[in-house]
């Protein structure tokens, strides 16, 4: 899945030790909001020190994020993790309108415009 906004708000950073392993890990959380009609907003998680500093999001960053949703029961609770797993940036001048090939196309203006006499007895109307 994909979503394309800016970055409005950059969580502080969350580290720990992974209890089985012992290793140490590192995630941040991001919020990002798109310019639709009705602008949406997602908060995903960057889950790695690696990936951190890979992607590199600051706020005010325009990007499309490709992420994974999955759920998780905890004390009889359900809750939706969002992990991006990949990050890229926006092209500035890119448009986020998305292409329509049936879009009807305006006709092409006429070569010249035929011109109307009203006294023209050639007219074969009935009204």
């Amino acid at each position: 899945m994909e979503f394309t906004g800016k970055i409005i708000a950059v969580l502080p950073p969350k580290s720990g030790v992974s209890k089985s392993t012992g290793n140490e890990w590192k995630l941040q959380e991001y919020v990002i909001e798109n310019d639709d009609q009705y602008p949406k907003k997602m908060c995903f998680t960057v889950f790695g020190e690696d990936k951190l500093q890979e992607f590199n999001i600051e706020m005010g960053d325009e990007l499309t994020i490709s992420f994974d949703i999955d759920a998780r029961q905890w004390n009889d609770r359900w809750f939706n993790s969002i992990k991006a797993w990949r990050v890229e940036r926006v092209q500035a001048g890119a448009s986020n309108a998305p292409d329509f090939p049936g879009a009807p196309v305006p006709p092409p203006a006429p070569g010249s415009t035929p011109e109307f006499n009203p006294g023209d007895d050639t007219d074969d109307l009935p009204f």
